[in-house]
């Protein structure tokens, strides 16, 4: 299995792939205009439920610092630019992904 997260900031949409098979798509906020969702080639990090504030029920650090893949307490947010560039998921799909993903899976983010 290669397991990867394809991450498109101009849908607002992260797809979660094993090789070229499309296993999930989920609805998604990025950063705002002044704090844009950084692009490149990532990698998840770390994982850490329950972080507390605007994080929702998990945080997933990326390999560019201070940057992640996390829930949110405003379920509102999600669809649109509003973060500090983090990518921000419902809690329970933001569960469901780590259920899915590990430590090291690779994440491309593009416009």
């Amino acid at each position: 299995m290669t397991i990867w997260i394809d991450v498109s900031v101009s849908k607002r949409q992260l797809k979660l792939y094993d090789a070229s098979v499309l296993l999930k798509m989920y609805p998604i906020a990025v950063g705002k205009v002044l704090t844009p969702t950084p692009t490149g080639n990532y990698m998840i990090v770390n994982k850490e439920y329950n972080p507390g504030g605007p994080f929702g029920v998990l945080w997933m650090g990326l390999s560019k610092p201070h940057y992640g893949i996390h829930g949110t307490n405003d379920p509102s947010s999600i669809g649109k630019e509003v973060s500090l560039g983090c990518i921000r998921m419902f809690n329970d799909d933001v569960t469901e992904l780590s259920s899915l993903v590990t430590i090291g899976t690779n994440v491309y983010i593009h416009r």
